[in-house]
């Protein structure tokens, strides 16, 4: 078993799962990842949540790939919140059944993150599981992290969050009915939205949309709030270029391939639509540079 957020899955998570892989194949058990919804950082401040970089949604479809058998999901609430360090430990040895239990240098856990995982090790070797404790996870000179993979996002470093999730950054969801202003406007988009999730990233952006087609899109896609129609709620609009099925309905996937401007407000919708347009030209310039370095997909 492996305990955690594990929000971005990023090449630490990943170098987690691969150990807890590799430990239940040599003692043929079954793999476990216990994590938890909402995430502690959120159950703590509900009114400032950090931003989050995957949805349970989309956690589950990445591990799917991992070779993990089983995904354990708990609330967390004031129960979990109230566990002392020991408590817990006890509820993976008596509930959970725990043998043997993979966590990172910096796990924390019980009550007011409290307990550590020379704690946790201690206390595998009185109720009867092993504990493995994986040292950080190196890229370069820079330790991998959720809040590394934040930063990155922050400051539109695409490349380099890459290389810390060891894939592109990407959001999931299911298209939704909007308002049709995109449509009227000459740039039919697919809205997809953000709920509770508080996003690393707003503005304007070059991307790929994968989950229309058999191979993925280019287009260009806005995060925010639309100022310039009085928008409040935080949503992921893109517009796929040269495309126009009804994408309503489906899951689909948005990469994030680069940063064009930040969000703003325009007097009118006809100077929205003229940089919409400015936007789109740019967008499909960076993509097509992308694509001859990178290479089709």
């Amino acid at each position: 078993m492996t305990i955690g957020t594990y929000d971005g899955l990023h090449l630490g998570h990943q170098a987690l799962i691969g150990r807890l892989t590799a430990h239940a194949a040599r003692l043929g058990l079954p793999s476990v990842l216990l994590t938890f919804e909402p995430m502690p950082r959120e159950y703590f401040a509900p009114n400032d949540p950090p931003a989050r970089l995957t949805t349970l949604r989309e956690r589950l479809a990445i591990l799917r790939s991992t070779g993990l058998n089983y995904t354990w999901l708990l609330r967390f609430g004031e129960g979990l919140r109230n566990l002392s360090g020991q408590a817990f430990a006890e509820f993976l040895a008596r509930d959970l059944r725990a043998r043997l239990v993979v966590v990172g240098h910096d796990f924390r856990f019980g009550k007011d993150g409290a307990a550590s995982a020379a704690m946790l090790a201690a206390a595998g070797e009185r109720l009867g599981f092993e504990v493995d404790v994986l040292p950080p996870v190196m890229q370069g000179a820079e330790r991998i992290s959720s809040s590394a993979v934040r930063a990155a996002l922050l400051g539109a470093d695409f490349g380099r969050a890459r290389r810390l999730l060891g894939r592109p950054y990407s959001m999931r969801a299911r298209v939704a009915h909007g308002e049709r202003l995109g449509r009227e406007l000459g740039f039919p988009t697919a809205n997809l939205p953000l709920g509770r999730r508080r996003s690393p990233l707003a503005g304007i952006f070059a991307v790929r949309v994968h989950g229309a087609v058999a191979g993925a899109l280019p287009g260009v896609a806005s995060l925010g709030t639309r100022p310039t129609i009085g928008g409040t709620e935080a949503l992921l609009e893109a517009h796929v270029f040269d495309f126009s099925a009804d994408l309503y309905g489906r899951e689909i996937e948005v990469e994030f391939a680069a940063k064009l401007r930040d969000e703003e407000r325009f007097a009118t919708l006809a100077a929205l639509t003229a940089q919409m347009q400015r936007d789109a030209s740019e967008a499909r310039r960076i993509l097509g540079a992308l694509r001859d370095i990178e290479g089709p997909d």
